[in-house]
């Protein structure tokens, strides 16, 4: 994919590359970035939302789990992140 570099943000750390986070590291997991395109991947696969508690709310963010099963499987491990960074560039677009 290429280099990938890690920013503490959020008690964890955010996974970018070429500007763009498209994962979170936080609590010994890996989320990756999810939008409309690619949330039926991941929930489909195995993966949660990511959520958050505020306001006695919990709040769900657009990044989802990386299930034990596809740490184990090299080649849709880099197939999820790759969709991941896919939707990071989606929603760069969208909010300009």
């Amino acid at each position: 994919m290429g280099p990938v570099r890690a920013r503490p943000m959020f008690g964890g750390h955010g996974l970018y590359l070429d500007d763009l986070m498209f994962a979170l590291l936080d609590g010994g997991a890996m989320w990756l970035k999810g939008d409309d395109l690619n949330r039926g991947l991941y929930l489909d696969g195995g993966g949660r939302a990511f959520t958050y508690r505020r306001q006695g709310k919990d709040i769900a963010m657009s990044y989802y789990s990386v299930p034990d099963g596809v740490w184990l499987d090299r080649d849709t491990l880099i197939s999820w992140a790759e969709s991941a960074l896919a939707a990071a560039k989606r929603n760069r677009r969208r909010r300009r």
